[in-house]
């Protein structure tokens, strides 16, 4: 008979964005004051630390190829995810918008309300991944930079 292994514990630990120019991507996200980690990996890949999730940065082909999908062609529109940082409040929203724009980001949508409470708006990395800056109801960033869900 065989014995049926326990479920596996659900977790995110990383999150790789394919670059283009990993130089230029280091420099962006450095620049966004996230904390790089295992720099002996020198421009093979790159880690930050997100006070979460890992973030990597890894070459868009070189990704492709581990993954066994090509990488050509290159999504022009629209990935279907993007990535969140939350705020605490409107006034960081606004200003982490500015700051990632002042960096080398571009402006997708100026911070607005939102129709469930909140408030964001959204700016993409010069490889074009998507970014909210967003504050939103049940939602909380401790001291310790981790998202804390309501009940």
């Amino acid at each position: 008979m065989r014995k049926e292994l326990p479920p596996p514990v659900p977790r995110l630990t990383v999150i790789t964005l394919g670059v283009s120019d990993i130089r230029a991507s280091i420099a962006f996200y450095d620049s966004l004051g996230f904390s790089r980690r295992l720099k002996a990996t020198g421009e093979a890949v790159a880690f930050y630390d997100t006070g979460g999730p890992v973030l990597a940065l890894f070459h868009w082909d070189q990704l492709a190829a581990d993954a066994a999908l090509p990488d050509q062609p290159r999504p022009t529109t629209f990935r279907g995810i993007t990535l969140a940082w939350n705020c605490r409040a409107r006034e960081e929203v606004d200003a982490v918008l500015a700051f990632a724009v002042s960096k080398g980001a571009s402006l997708l949508k100026a911070a607005c309300e939102t129709d469930y409470g909140g408030y964001c708006g959204y700016f993409a990395d010069p490889d074009g991944h998507v970014w909210e800056a967003v504050v939103a109801p049940g939602i909380e960033v401790g001291e310790d930079r981790r998202v804390h869900l309501a009940e």
